[in-house]
């Protein structure tokens, strides 16, 4: 939350304003969160007595008999608006969703809403909060990994707009951020190797302990839920503790200082200089851990061809990225898309590139002088480069699928394909229906022998 003090002075010719903004926020470390031995979050709508959440469905398909439990046991009145973001569906229509079940509610003006969800579901429900009556406050719990690593640590929060990735948002701080890392041992693979993409992300450029870190443990943490699921060593899950607390520590000590992006060299832009255009390029889009890694690899080897980085470290980056399974090129990332790409972000960084590339591993530089010719002749190596590595550089489920685009849910126990009785006493639902989901066919994806189709967990995030 923040709060302004100004000033105003009379001058010559009119007058002077001059205003400063205090911003704070707190996040907590909370296995359990709706453990109700835990009362933390509890204590936050004991004010108020009540409590308005906007919440995945499918995180509420799991937890929310947990939650409801939760808030009934420290006498608080839950409702909750169970929403579908995708995607394609992180939009106005899907934001003004939200805000009619905060005005049905009834919003107090400092009454905190709890967005319960991954990176899209915070997002969205953010920027609603930032919008009604200009200032809402809010409280994340976010459920996935991008949402815990990444969307938790900005206080940025958007919609779509057309092609263009969180071309509307406002700059909106939370009032607590919960972090359950729990909540990953029912997240789908796919979504826990969607997330790791953030983290190489900060690594790469930022924390090289991170990156041995994650370099070591790699396929365990990615098998593993981050050392949340059962059976895990306890050498896993002390390794993914430490990455996940020096991955947050990083991103806020480098966030913190230019909160509303003033400055635009931005170290954890690393990934997102031709990913936000190119993510949303195929007519199935890419989720968007993929889009960056494409982007990151890209960047590796545009830094190498500078002698930025070494040949031993180069192919260090590229095989991270091989052995996670995250993309590092794509059929549809050519020259044009490059092109238009780079069009798009000069007009975001102020007539820059600011191409954030690491110097070495653990640390970075901004790259502004590259020309097309430079730029598609990396490209060109790059390419060349991918066809030593499985699928051409290309991922394992790199594209959107129904736990994306919110088409599919997923099931509880003993529970009919289309029971109903998960609705009841929602304040409202999410999405436009299919058929205006443009862009979105193709949910099944076959990667090698494996077809990979649907949900066995929660909403993916994303944050750009």
């Amino acid at each position: 939350m923040s709060d302004l003090s100004a000033t105003v002075k009379e001058t010559k010719n009119g007058f002077h304003v001059e205003g400063y903004e205090k911003i704070e926020y707190d996040f907590t470390f909370l296995d359990g969160v709706f453990d109700p031995k835990n009362s933390n979050l509890a204590d936050c709508y004991q004010r108020w007595g009540r409590v308005l959440a906007v919440m995945d469905l499918n995180v509420y398909k799991i937890y929310g008999e947990q939650m409801e439990t939760y808030f009934k046991h420290h006498n608080l009145e839950l409702k909750i608006h169970k929403t579908k973001i995708g995607e394609k569906a992180k939009t106005i229509p899907t934001l003004l969703n939200i805000v009619d079940s905060m005005t049905e509610f009834g919003i107090i003006r400092k009454e905190p809403v709890l967005v319960v969800g991954g990176g899209l579901v915070t997002d969205v429900a953010g920027f609603a909060c930032a919008a009604y009556r200009r200032n809402t406050n809010f409280i994340r719990v976010p459920t996935t990994v991008i949402g815990l690593i990444d969307a938790s640590v900005s206080i940025k929060v958007a919609v779509n707009y057309g092609n263009y990735k969180n071309r509307l948002g406002a700059y909106h701080a939370p009032m607590h951020t919960f972090l359950d890392f729990t909540f990953l041992r029912t997240l789908p693979t796919a979504q826990i190797r969607n997330g790791f993409a953030e983290l190489v992300k900060i690594s790469t450029c930022g924390h090289l302990d991170t990156f041995n870190l994650l370099d070591k443990h790699c396929e365990e943490l990615i098998e593993t839920a981050f050392g949340r699921a059962d059976g895990s060593s306890e050498e896993v899950r002390r390794a993914a503790d430490q990455i996940n607390r020096d991955g947050i520590y990083e991103m806020l000590k480098l966030e913190t200082p230019n909160l509303h992006e003033i400055g635009l060299d931005r170290v954890i832009a690393y990934g997102h200089t031709w990913s936000p255009l190119h993510e949303l390029i195929p007519e199935t889009p890419l989720r968007h851990g993929h889009a960056i890694s494409i982007d990151m690899a890209y960047s590796a080897t545009l830094a190498n061809s500078r002698g930025l980085i070494s040949d031993a470290e180069h192919r260090r980056i590229l095989n991270l990225f091989s052995r996670a399974g995250l993309s590092m090129d794509h059929h549809q990332f050519d020259e044009e898309v490059l092109k238009k790409a780079t069009a798009a972000i000069l007009k975001t960084r102020d007539g820059k590139l600011r191409a954030a590339v690491p110097n070495p591993i653990g640390s970075c530089v901004f790259l502004n002088d590259v020309s097309a010719e430079e730029m598609n002749a990396a490209l060109r190596r790059h390419k060349t480069l991918m066809k030593e590595y499985p699928r051409n550089g290309e991922g394992l489920e790199a594209y959107v699928d129904a736990s994306d685009t919110g088409y599919e849910e997923v099931q509880t126990a003993n529970e009919p394909k289309n029971d109903e009785h998960a609705m009841n006493g929602a304040v409202t639902n999410g999405v436009p229906d299919a058929k205006a989901m443009n862009g979105i066919k193709g949910i099944k994806e076959k990667v090698g022998n494996a077809v990979v189709n649907g949900v066995n967990g929660h909403t993916n995030g994303v944050h750009a």
